[in-house]
């Protein structure tokens, strides 16, 4: 405050030059202590330019009265040393909203944008911390959770069989994750009894199958640092255990002490997880990918994690040193909601806040379809009015800065935005939400009618919640059953088989020049020949 106060009693351009310096100065520190970037005030810069409407230029209330009561022909000399007790901001929960008749292609192109994360800057600083892992292991590990996470371990594991008194929870949260275990594991159990070995003859004498072995060893990381998530250990826990993982570890940021929450704890037993590493991000991706004394390396990582784990992930993936594979990349968390005329205002906004709580960088999306403007402001009503009685409130604040309602008149453009968005989670609170099913083309899970709300996919319907995100919905699906296995095929050829394939292998061989490959036919054909 105290340097934007002089920034404006400046008079010269040098003066102007100076305190502007200041300003930007102490402007990065804040966004450096919350992870910001160039890139995501770029990103904010650039949607705040695609307002459909600005509010006026003059001064909120508060100043306006601070600056009323002060002498403007000669203000008082701001001393270096600024005590003047501050008071916050008003939150503001308000939402952009956009008619998409009254935008441009390149603007409707700009809300499908998500802020743009700089990979090669992350990386610069992802790669020091997974070279360190792998060549100093368990010590880098506990040096970098010191650093990171403010804790110091002993140990860097905690093994199977786990301490009783690592699982003590109240008796109602562990009947909940019961209940949620159970519904997890009878959907994705399904998929496994669903999965047939397929067996084609494709030609006489020649049978070709396909079938899956499960993926050996598979590394799950549940992310723990802003909230504890051990719905999200039972969604990746329970379908590697359906696949038939030989070992599961898990891999999440220790709290106070070095202790991992009971309740994540008490997932990893009803899994039959062999091993919790105590680690977060970068350090646990290089952990699991590499391995250490402590902790076996992994065939495949699995998970969600924010931009710097998700970096990791793509950078171990990439390095054939590692030899591991992951499920798919991803950035944050986002719904987008179709709402019609049928929908209920309060369900409305409930979806959109249960989503912009997961972190500062989530996205809600509103697309309205032909409501009346009466309508529209009951949903953007209760948006602030809910928001206001959150204990993350901070948080949420934050998400919606950067989240907007768009007003569509059709379905088919409703839709339309919706494929191109391709987002994580897709709310459909319309009248009929079953027939326009077949429209969604991309979308991670779907939810149907106005009593789905996105919280019972996120913990205990069924369905997996680790899904594709940041417009990945595109071109992959999210963790199920088969993320845990990997497919084989396999064919089966008779003597008559070979006699009828041969010829068209061996003319395909030697159009490619591998003669090799054509003698390998012709060899056995010759001795056929010979049998005859």
């Amino acid at each position: 405050m105290e340097e934007a106060e002089e920034l404006c009693q400046a008079k010269t351009p040098d003066e102007v030059a100076w305190e502007a310096a200041d300003l930007i100065y102490f402007a990065l520190v804040k966004c450096a202590s919350f992870g910001i970037t160039l890139a995501d005030i770029q990103n904010n810069l650039e949607k705040k330019s695609l307002k459909v409407t600005r509010r006026a230029g003059d001064a909120k209330p508060k100043w306006i009265t601070r600056r009323s009561s002060q002498n403007t022909q000669n203000p008082p000399a701001i001393p270096k040393i600024f005590k003047t007790k501050s008071h916050p901001a008003v939150p503001s929960f308000q939402i952009q909203t956009h008619v998409l008749s009254k935008i441009s292609e390149n603007e409707r192109c700009g809300l499908l944008r998500r802020p743009i994360l700089q990979y090669k800057e992350i990386s610069g600083l992802v790669e020091p911390i997974l070279r360190e892992v792998r060549q100093r292991g368990d010590a880098a590990l506990i040096e970098f959770t010191s650093k990171f996470d403010k804790v110091d371990l002993e140990e860097v594991v905690l093994e199977a069989p786990f301490p009783e008194e690592c699982m003590e929870l109240s008796e109602s949260t562990r009947h909940a994750i019961d209940v949620a275990h159970d519904n997890i594991y009878r959907f994705h159990l399904a998929q496994a009894e669903a999965e047939a070995i397929l067996e084609v003859e494709t030609c006489p004498g020649v049978v070709c199958t396909r079938f899956s072995r499960p993926i050996q060893r598979v590394g799950l990381y549940i992310p723990g640092g802003t909230a504890i998530l051990p719905s999200t250990a039972l969604m990746l826990g329970i379908p590697a255990k359906v696949a038939g993982c030989e070992k599961i570890i898990f891999a999440t940021p220790p709290g106070p002490g070095g202790k991992i929450a009971p309740e994540v704890v008490y997932v990893a037993h009803k899994v039959g997880a062999t091993h919790i590493v105590k680690a977060g991000g970068a350090q646990a991706v290089a952990a699991l990918a590499y391995g250490t004394i402590s902790v076996p390396k992994v065939d495949k990582i699995c998970g969600p994690g924010n931009q710097y784990f998700t970096c990791a992930k793509m950078l171990v993936q990439n390095d054939s040193t590692a030899m591991v594979a992951i499920d798919m990349p991803a950035g944050p968390s986002e719904v987008l909601v179709i709402a019609d005329k049928s929908s209920n205002p309060a369900f409305v906004a409930s979806d959109l806040l249960s989503q912009a709580e997961h972190g500062p960088d989530s996205q809600s999306v509103l697309v309205t379809v032909g409501l009346e403007e009466s309508k529209v402001q009951a949903i953007l009503s209760e948006v602030e009015k809910q928001a206001k009685l959150l204990p993350r409130k901070d948080i949420v604040e934050k998400s919606l800065a950067h989240s907007f309602h768009l007003q569509v008149s059709t379905f088919a453009e409703a839709f339309a935005f919706s494929n191109d968005y391709a987002p994580e989670h897709l709310i459909l609170q319309l009248d009929e939400p079953n027939r326009f099913l077949e429209e969604v083309q991309n979308a991670g899970s779907v939810f149907l009618g106005h009593y789905s709300p996105e919280s019972c996919g996120d913990y205990a319907s069924g369905t997996n919640h680790t899904l594709p995100t940041y417009g990945y919905a595109r071109m992959y699906a999210g963790v199920s059953w088969s993320s845990f296995r990997k497919s084989i095929t396999s064919q089966q050829l008779t003597p008559q088989g070979l006699q009828g394939l041969g010829p068209v292998v061996e003319t395909l061989a030697r159009v490619e020049g591998l003669e090799a490959h054509a003698r390998a036919v012709s060899i056995r054909l010759d001795e056929l020949k010979k049998l005859n």
